[in-house]
């Protein structure tokens, strides 16, 4: 009976790893390529666009209280060009200004994306790390947003300008810089060079 319980279990030539319901995604085996994952695009903050809100309703309410109650029918026409105009630079302007500039997560690398005729394109990668600086001032803790600023040392730095849920993005982004580098070292661990004799 000692012995029956002193026996080593039977080793399995598969090793499993468990489901995952939520939270992080599984490892891939090592030296096995990692598909790059997207865990999220973001914009700027919102909140941005208060001002262009406010003006989009007080220009449509003036417009259409004026509208066929000038004297000229003339008026009319210049009434909705002034209306067209004031729209055009303070909300349509401001709307793509925010809508042209993203920054997109992945498992690999933050990618920041800019402009809206001319894209341009600068990334980070997870493995070669990077510092984390978040600055967030009264109004921006506020609304839960914050600037954060990736710097690796060699490139300039990446500012992620009002980024809603700021210390949610942190907590991301330290994650997968861990993952990453946990992964680089597993991988160049297992494709060394060996053992050395001396």
């Amino acid at each position: 009976m000692r012995a029956a319980a002193e026996a080593p279990a039977p080793q399995n030539e598969y090793v499993t790893q468990p489901t995952s319901y939520g939270g992080r995604p599984r490892t891939p085996a090592p030296s096995a390529a990692a598909p790059e994952r997207r865990i999220v695009r973001l914009r700027g903050h919102a909140r941005r666009l208060f001002w262009s809100a406010l003006v989009l309703i007080a220009v449509s309410g003036a417009a259409s209280y004026y509208y066929d109650n000038l004297p000229a029918p003339f008026e009319n026409w210049m009434l909705l060009t002034a209306a067209g105009v004031v729209l055009l630079l303070l909300v349509v302007l401001p709307y793509f200004a925010w809508l042209s500039r993203s920054w997109t997560i992945t498992t690999r690398r933050v990618i920041e994306r800019s402009g809206f005729f001319g894209s341009r394109s600068r990334e980070v990668s997870h493995v070669r790390g990077y510092a984390i600086e978040m600055r967030r001032g009264i109004l921006q803790r506020l609304w839960g947003a914050g600037t954060l600023t990736l710097s690796n040392g060699v490139e300039p730095p990446m500012r992620l300008k009002n980024v809603p849920h700021a210390v949610l993005v942190h907590e991301t982004l330290v994650d997968q810089v861990e993952v990453n580098q946990i992964l680089a070292h597993r991988d160049s661990q297992s494709q060394g060079s060996g053992s050395v004799d001396f």
